[in-house]
């Protein structure tokens, strides 16, 4: 069983999903549920660290991200033998593609 890890880009990305549905739309009670559901999501990757598909697939870039789609959000991640290490969370309406590969991440990133 692989061991999750997030980036502290990751861990942002999943304070400003809450912070932005509780403040600007006003539904705490919908960020939590969110939130829940991005979490329970990205847990299954413990057990099947290939349950996303190749980022590669969809794109024409050469990269190791695989990724999970999580209602309307996508976590973009790496997995090995002993971790899946959660890198971005991104609303997928965003140009998440730019995003990702401006993010300068490196393999060396500190994971929590």
């Amino acid at each position: 069983m692989a061991k999750i890890r997030l980036s502290p880009l990751a861990l942002s990305d999943l304070k400003e999903i809450k912070e932005y549905i509780t403040d600007e739309l006003c539904n705490p009670i919908a960020a939590n549920r969110i939130v829940t559901k991005i979490i329970k999501d990205y847990s299954l990757l413990e057990t099947s660290p290939k349950l996303g598909p190749s980022l590669s697939s969809i794109v024409h870039i050469d990269t190791d991200y695989r990724f999970l789609v999580s209602g309307k959000y996508i976590i973009f991640y790496k997995e090995d033998d002993e971790y899946v290490s959660i890198y971005r969370i991104l609303y997928g309406a965003r140009d998440y593609i730019k995003i990702l590969f401006s993010d300068k991440l490196t393999e060396d990133e500190n994971f929590e």
